[in-house]
Formats: structure tokens, sequence, C-alpha cells
């Protein structure tokens, strides 16, 4: 893994979204350090701004102004590069319900060029507790085994950083010892950092290295 201090490093960023010709600010400077190999939790209220941020980090919005390093690479000079760096869990199960896990696993991987020799697919879904439902369709798999398949997408690239976007709503207990106990070992085994927003503040105490509170798309206490 390359040299670098804060696997996140986020610099006056600002996004507004216009909904019905209203201005609305979802993050206003926020600037936010994440240091190589923690765990960090981001919690807040519905509608704070932690998966605007989250989605500003792949891609998926752009933000108005600001500087953001992921892995010591700027997201505009490097975005490719920078995406390779990050695994999204988001917080929908937006899994294709006629597509197998083995089929999903190997198709992220190819979109993440990925070559078949250093494809991990099985080694993931063992340890994610699915590879016995390898070859059945997603769409019958229960909304837990869903959950854990979008986990186990997020890792088919080996990133250097797991992002969850509350992975553990909507959950049961043994499904969230579960997997926390595996994205545990990933921080302490391979220095994978983990970034997570959580409702649950519990969850955020036993699991964090450090956490920030957002409100209205500002930092309110780190």
């Amino acid at each position: 893994m390359s040299e670098y201090k804060f696997s996140i490093e986020a610099n006056k960023v600002n996004k507004i979204f216009n909904k019905k010709k209203i201005a609305v600010n979802a993050l206003t400077n926020f600037d936010i350090q994440i240091p190589k190999g923690s765990i960090y939790g981001l919690l807040g209220p519905n509608g704070a701004g932690k998966s605007t941020f989250i989605n500003i980090l792949g891609g998926l919005v752009k933000k108005n102004s600001g500087k953001i390093n992921i892995c010591g690479i700027d997201i505009d000079l490097q975005a490719k590069e920078s995406r390779k760096k990050i695994g999204i869990v988001p917080q929908e199960l937006n899994i294709d319900p006629f597509f197998t896990p083995i089929e999903l696993l190997e198709l992220q991987a190819g979109l993440y060029g990925v070559s078949k020799k250093d494809r991990k697919s099985e080694e993931i879904l063992f340890n994610m507790g699915l590879l016995d439902q390898k070859n059945a369709y997603a769409r019958t798999l229960s909304g837990g085994m869903r959950r854990r398949l979008l986990v186990a997408k997020a890792l088919v690239h080996n990133p250097e950083i797991i992002i969850l976007d509350e992975p553990t709503a909507g959950v049961d207990v043994d499904l969230r010892n579960n997997l926390w106990s595996y994205i545990k070992n990933l921080n302490k085994k391979d220095g994978t950092t983990i970034c997570l927003t959580t409702h649950y503040l519990e969850e955020a105490e036993n699991l964090c290295d450090f956490i920030t509170i957002i409100n209205k798309g500002k930092i309110v206490k780190a």
C-alpha cells in the first residue's frame, strides 16, 4: 500500500442541491481527516449529509467546491485511480435479482479490471457465509444475505478503504455481530480503513477509533 497519512482527506467541501428552485446546502465547508488503518464513524440524523459525502467519494455526486484526496490521490485529477481505492456498501439493496452471488462478484471484479487469476470470489463468499448460496439467484436470498452480498461486492478488488452506509440497518443481532466480526478482522489483519455511517451510537462506540457527528452538512463534534 502506498504511503499516506489519511485514507480520506476533505478540505472545505461544499455541495448544494437545487430542490424546487430552493438551494439546499447538503455540505458546507466540510473538513474531515480519516486516518489510515482506522475504523471511523460518521453519525448524524437523516439528511445530515453523510450519504452525500459518500456519494461524492464514489463519483455518484459532484461537489460544488473543495478538495478531496483518497489515499493521497486527488479525486478530481485522478478519478479512476481514486475509485479503485474504495469499496462502497450502499444503504439500498441494489442487487440484480437474476444473477447469482458468484456471477455478481465475478462481474464486479471484471468491471474493476481484476484478472481471473487474482480473483477471490469464492473466498469472499465463504468469509461472508454465502458460499452455499453461490449459485442461487439473488432474488431468493433473505434480506440479511443480500446485505452480506453487498459487502462481498465491495471487497472484490481488494480496496484499501471500505465505506459502509448504515450496513446493519434492519438486520438481526446475529448477522450484525457476524458482519462486524469480519469487518474488524479486515481492519486488524489487512490494515483496511473502515468508514461507516450508523444511527446506532452503541455500535459506533464499540467499533470505532474515531467518531464525527454531522448535522445539516456541518461537523458538530469530532
